[in-house]
């Protein structure tokens, strides 16, 4: 079993910057992706960020390049997401979510995990 728990959201201004982590407890293997998903009201759960663990392949969505940054702690067990140049249409719940890797990148899509944390709200004013 696989424990996962979000922290670090909150409210912050458009430009401005929070770093998500996501602690993971159980058996996460080093074989395994871990991401970044958002939801809103009026949008479906979107995948963000992925990363394979054992090695340094991460993906994001169009939306977040360059201002989003994936990583992994394996001393901590720890995913983090920064988060820069925060946008108003950034503000959303976010999620962490840990599963096997299959295929080449990290997916973007939520059907490729089995584990997923509780969430942390992100609140971006303009």
């Amino acid at each position: 079993q696989v424990n996962l728990v979000e922290s670090g959201g909150g409210s912050v201004q458009a430009g401005g910057s929070l770093r998500l982590s996501c602690a993971a407890s159980g058996l996460v293997h080093v074989s395994w992706c871990m991401g970044w998903f958002r939801r809103t009201p009026e949008k479906e759960r979107e995948g963000i960020a992925s990363l394979y663990i054992g090695g340094t392949l991460t993906d994001y969505t169009d939306s977040v390049k360059g201002r989003f940054t994936i990583s992994h702690d394996k001393a901590k067990n720890t995913l983090y997401l920064q988060m820069d140049s925060l946008k108003p249409e950034d503000e959303a719940l976010y999620f962490c979510a840990a599963g096997p890797k299959s295929g080449g990148k990290c997916s973007l899509n939520d059907g490729r995990y089995n584990y997923w944390g509780q969430g942390t709200q992100v609140i971006v004013s303009a």
